[in-house]
């Protein structure tokens, strides 16, 4: 049985007399079919040399191991993937396929016209708040459109606040602070005039939230050198999954209790929500089945109270949003004919809803706690408003960075993610003006 450097050689030997008959341009039928038997006897090969490796352990080695050939990057061009089922044009393709033969080779080992594609788009990360937007001299490539529309797919799932059909989104090509206009005109009416009388002059009070571009990382992810090797191995799939689960976490976490500027975060819909909004303490369950259950509880008319809490003009798309351990309190409540109060899901993609209002899960909401605690505890249960009031700035696309050098003894390729990203809620003025209402339970 040959070893795998000798039938690594003799592939290489059959894809080289390949690739100059392809070279050719139009072949003649003597010469296609030889093309056809070369790719035949290359790919059989290749099916053997990956049955070796698959089977070989260090010990199997004698104690050590064996120099591998770089695979070549343009293997990779027609690589299959989920991709091809998604309706792309010929230049994000063509981007994408270039990323990917970045990812694995490094620019200096690309193809060259996949090497001019990403020296088009090679760029200094520019300027952000208090300096550079990445520390040091460090550059990087934008993530081609399919691989940064599959992380924002994934990270939505961490919580609604990461969802474009929840929140709302505004991208800006620069992270520049940026005012957002705001305005409090709820206390001032218009007024009869009789005839030639002179109108009376009011003012609007105009106000501005502002937005900044704090940044974000996915922290550093390190891949043996033998599994980027791996033409199997599909690194796309797995830097998306990765990554979308590292920065999801982060920033629905900010995006729900961030404490603002001041401590450079995001305004989180909680805390800002707690300072501005109204805040009604929960009564408990006990009205609806009758028990002495307390106020660590959540009951029919404490959500009631919660919707009556903000304005009527903010409650049309309005919905609940809650940790998923508060919805399991809530959905064992029933009232004393043994009926749920929330109404009943008829659809099983339908979020549970109370009243018609949809409720939303956000696991980094708190908890209510069993037992009552002393000193008292105050828990921010159950958030309602309209979450399209609530702003999420994000700062061009996501920017991987390959480290090459770093880990090289190690035989290790790293790769690091950054985001910029801000939110606030959107509001005007404070109380019944704001357009979230917070539950607390006090016990």
């Amino acid at each position: 049985m040959r070893d795998n450097l000798a039938l690594r050689e003799e592939r290489g030997a059959l894809l080289k007399e390949a690739k100059k008959l392809h070279a050719r341009g139009r072949l003649t039928p003597a010469d296609q079919a030889k093309f056809n038997s070369l790719m035949q006897r290359a790919a059989a090969l290749k099916e053997e040399i990956d049955g070796i490796e698959n089977g070989m352990t260090y010990g199997a080695l004698g104690g050590g191991f064996i120099e591998q050939e770089d695979p070549d990057p343009r293997e990779f061009r027609n690589m299959p993937t989920r991709h091809e089922q998604r309706a792309e044009t010929r230049k994000e393709k063509a981007h994408r396929e270039a990323f990917l033969s970045y990812l694995r080779f490094g620019i200096t080992n690309m193809p060259q016209e996949q090497r001019n594609l990403l020296e088009r788009e090679y760029r200094d990360m520019g300027v952000g708040l208090g300096g550079g937007a990445f520390p040091g001299s460090t550059s990087g490539f934008f993530v081609p459109l399919g691989f940064v529309n599959e992380i924002c797919a994934a990270m939505k799932y961490y919580g609604p606040l990461l969802d474009p059909d929840v929140s709302q989104f505004m991208d800006t090509a620069t992270g520049n602070p940026l005012p957002y206009p705001s305005d409090n005109d709820t206390q001032i009416m218009g007024e009869r005039v009789a005839e030639s009388q002179q109108v009376t002059e009011q003012d609007v009070s105009l106000g501005q939230i502002m937005f900044y571009a704090w940044k974000y990382s996915s922290k550093m992810v390190k891949v043996s050198l033998e599994l980027m090797q791996d033409s199997a191995f599909n690194m796309e799939e797995w830097l998306i999954k990765v990554l979308a689960i590292r920065l999801g976490r982060i920033l629905v976490s900010d995006f729900t209790n961030g404490v603002g500027s001041g401590q450079q975060q995001p305004y989180g819909i909680v805390t800002a929500t707690v300072a501005n909004g109204p805040l009604v303490t929960a009564i408990g369950s006990s009205g609806n089945d009758g028990t002495s259950a307390g106020s660590d509880t959540i009951g029919s008319d404490d959500l009631t109270n919660l919707i009556h809490a903000i304005d009527p003009l903010y409650r049309p798309g309005a919905s609940f949003m809650m940790n998923d351990q508060t919805l399991q309190s809530i959905l064992k409540v029933k009232d004393k004919f043994g009926r749920p109060i929330l109404d009943p899901n008829l659809q099983a993609a339908a979020p549970n809803s109370f009243l018609g209002y949809p409720i939303r899960v956000n696991n980094f909401m708190m908890t209510l706690q069993t037992q009552a605690s002393s000193p008292q505890v105050t828990v921010n249960s159950v958030i309602f408003g309209d979450f399209k009031r609530f702003l999420v700035r994000r700062v061009r696309d996501m920017s991987l960075l390959v480290l090459r050098e770093r880990f090289a003894d190690y035989a290790q390729i790293a790769f690091l993610a950054f985001a910029r990203y801000d939110a606030s809620p959107l509001y005007g003025g404070t109380g019944p003006a704001f357009p979230f209402a917070c539950l607390q339970n006090v016990y």
